[in-house]
């Protein structure tokens, strides 16, 4: 499996969070990983990426659930940019706890995201997930 480049985890649940962060660097699965608690922290993130600042990450792991900004406002705000985001390699994951039909539809047919996972990820999903991506 080839290592990817950057990745990004925007979750505040600092416990899944760390556990997530210890087997991306346990397996080498990335050169850099960015880690930001709310949406409003990654909108930053991703206004710079969308200006060419820095790099895109190849895949962003997001819950929906956050104070401040949610996942759905995140995605709401860079809809308007699905196309140049998508021309970036960007492959965007919903990772909820939720098990809501509705919701998991509505993330499945948003044009950013690329599947929707529900928690808990385990190690073999996570694994799956990056080498199907960087292969």
């Amino acid at each position: 499996m080839s290592v990817l480049k950057k990745a990004c985890i925007i979750d505040d649940d600092r416990l899944y969070v760390s556990l997530m962060s210890m087997i991306v660097d346990k397996y080498d699965l990335v050169d850099e990983l960015v880690l930001f608690e709310n949406g409003d922290q990654a909108l930053k993130f991703f206004e710079l990426v969308l200006k060419n600042k820095i790099e895109a990450p190849q895949v962003v792991l997001l819950d929906l659930n956050m104070p401040i900004m949610n996942g759905w406002e995140l995605l709401d705000i860079l809809e308007d940019h699905t196309a140049a985001l998508q021309e970036k390699g960007i492959h965007l994951l919903v990772v909820s706890s939720s098990i809501n039909q509705n919701e998991i539809a509505k993330a499945k047919k948003h044009a950013l995201v690329s599947d929707f996972i529900t928690k808990p990820l385990s190690k073999t999903h996570l694994l799956k997930i990056f080498n199907k991506i960087s292969s």
